[in-house]
């Protein structure tokens, strides 16, 4: 089983899919921490990723394929399959990801998307507060401290990230709507695509993340959208 997970920043696919991973036995990538990680380890591929990382540039989509190319040719006998959260993000990312996949004889099963509305998406994520020192997360309104600004765990100051400021959310709304319009229609064409409303709660979201992966036809690698 191939799955995809997609949807913008915020609706809550990290949230789900590494609990699917378990639940599936599938492989879980999601490509930003293998990206990170072969930076930190000062891989040949990392080491060409963190020259556009360290200027400000978006790592190009030539080097995110090379990365997944990587993943893909490693021993993963062990499972059952993989699942991409926020992979591929472009057209041209999903067109190289099948080319992946056919030279191994795959195909991806089902991509779901996790469905949000801006208004929705910025709430959540200018709610959110990290601790300078320790790195845990608070949201003012569904996790707030006990102490308004300071960390429950370890007393230090809580601070909003550039990222979750609305101004910075509601651009990075815009650029990843731009950029994932055409991905969306490639795979709707395709009968891949299922949606879910992702401003339910996580349970009910769980519920229907577990309904659209596990409604797969046995073989068949279709999956409706609904």
């Amino acid at each position: 089983m191939i799955v995809v997970f997609l949807g913008p920043p915020g609706a809550g696919k990290g949230t789900q899919a590494t609990g699917q991973a378990q639940r599936l036995n599938l492989r879980y990538i999601a490509t930003g921490d293998e990206l990170r990680r072969a930076i930190a380890e000062k891989t040949p591929l990392g080491r060409k990723a963190a020259e556009f990382v360290e200027s400000g540039q978006l790592v190009p989509d030539d080097l995110i394929i090379a990365l997944v190319g990587e993943l893909l040719a490693e021993s993963s006998e062990r499972y059952d399959g993989v699942l991409f959260d926020g992979f591929p993000r472009t057209l041209a990312q999903a067109e190289a990801l099948d080319a992946l996949l056919a030279e191994r004889g795959l195909a991806v099963s089902v991509v779901v998307y996790f469905d949000a509305s801006p208004e929705v998406i910025v709430q959540r994520l200018s709610g959110r507060r990290v601790c300078r020192k320790c790195g845990a997360t608070y949201h003012v309104v569904e996790l707030p401290p006990r102490r308004e600004g300071v960390c429950d765990r370890c007393g230090g100051e809580l601070y909003q990230r550039e990222d979750d400021k609305p101004e910075t959310v509601r651009e990075r709304l815009r650029v990843y709507e731009e950029q994932t319009a055409e991905l969306l229609d490639y795979y709707r064409a395709r009968r891949l695509l299922v949606r879910v409303d992702a401003e339910e709660s996580i349970e009910e979201v769980r519920r229907a993340v577990e309904a659209a992966l596990d409604g797969l036809g046995e073989g068949t690698g279709r999956a409706p959208e609904r």
